[in-house]
């Protein structure tokens, strides 16, 4: 037997038993009976469909289904009976379980009326679309609500209402008195706010045009801001230039001369040296 014929036999016998050992495996695992591990459930009532909000829950609207008993919902049902005819103050979806936060109580009904918070108050406003962010103003999302007055002298922009829920949005039709006869379409929006918002939001609708301006839902800070006006819009007015100042001559300086040099003094000294006299210049 040559080299390569011994090396093709080395390899083959390894392949048929790591084949042979894998089977002998695979059918001892399959021997191993399936063990059931038992959970304790209980009941839960989840929705079969979708519902928006303000919808009135139906016997075919929900349905019960089992749920671990170590981890309850917080606030949920497991009696159908007591979730039927509520009204439902925030959307659900699709086996998403129904607790009591977003059911209204039985004898609030159903419709807008149980999706108003507690101290507010639900206003319509009327827009078009762009007035309406071109369509993004949907039921859930929070905008600011701010109006223009129109004067004769200077007009004004400001927010008048900040943070307001948009509670419905939708198209009515409002049949004008026009030439062609014919319904015009215009969208409503509601509005969840305040006595006093809803105050400012009428007068503002009655003394000039609103514009709905659509907020990030993470920001809630309220919006807190001076307005504008007409005279405003550009930027504050340049000042006139200062009219120039009159040139002065300029009187040239002349510096005196500077002194002389002190005179030097001469003294005549008489010395007399013995018999001698003599006279001696000293500077």
């Amino acid at each position: 037997m040559t080299h390569q014929q011994r090396t093709f036999a080395v390899v083959g016998i390894a392949i048929v038993t790591a084949s042979v050992a894998s089977y002998g495996v695979y059918r001892a695992i399959a021997r191993i009976p399936v063990r059931n591990v038992e959970v304790a459930t209980s009941w839960a009532v989840v929705a079969a469909r979708a519902l928006p909000t303000g919808a009135s829950v139906g016997k075919d609207d929900v349905k019960l289904v089992a749920w671990p008993a170590r981890t309850p919902i917080a606030g949920g049902f497991s009696n159908v009976d007591d979730v039927l005819d509520r009204g439902l103050v925030a959307s659900v979806v699709e086996n998403e379980p129904l607790v009591e936060g977003k059911l209204a109580p039985r004898s609030a009904g159903a419709g807008l009326l149980p999706s108003i918070p507690k101290g507010m108050r639900a206003m319509s406003v009327k827009v078009n679309e762009v007035i309406g962010v071109a369509g993004f103003v949907v039921p859930g999302t929070r905008v600011d609500v701010m109006v223009t007055i129109r004067q004769r002298d200077d007009s004004l922009s400001r927010i008048v209402a900040s943070n307001v829920t948009v509670l419905t949005a939708g198209t009515r039709y409002d049949q004008e008195n026009t030439k062609s006869g014919k319904p015009i379409p215009s969208t409503v929006v509601t509005l969840a706010v305040a006595p006093t918002d809803a105050e400012r939001i009428t007068l503002a609708q009655a003394e000039g045009q609103i514009m709905l301006a659509l907020r990030n839902p993470m920001d809630v800070d309220p919006t807190t801001t001076t307005g504008v006006r007409t005279a405003a819009l550009f930027g504050a007015a340049p000042a006139a230039p200062a009219p120039p100042k009159p040139a002065v001559a300029k009187r040239a300086i002349v510096e005196p001369p500077p002194p002389p040099p002190p005179a030097r003094v001469i003294y005549v000294v008489e010395a007399i040296r013995a018999a001698k006299r003599t006279e001696e210049v000293v500077r």
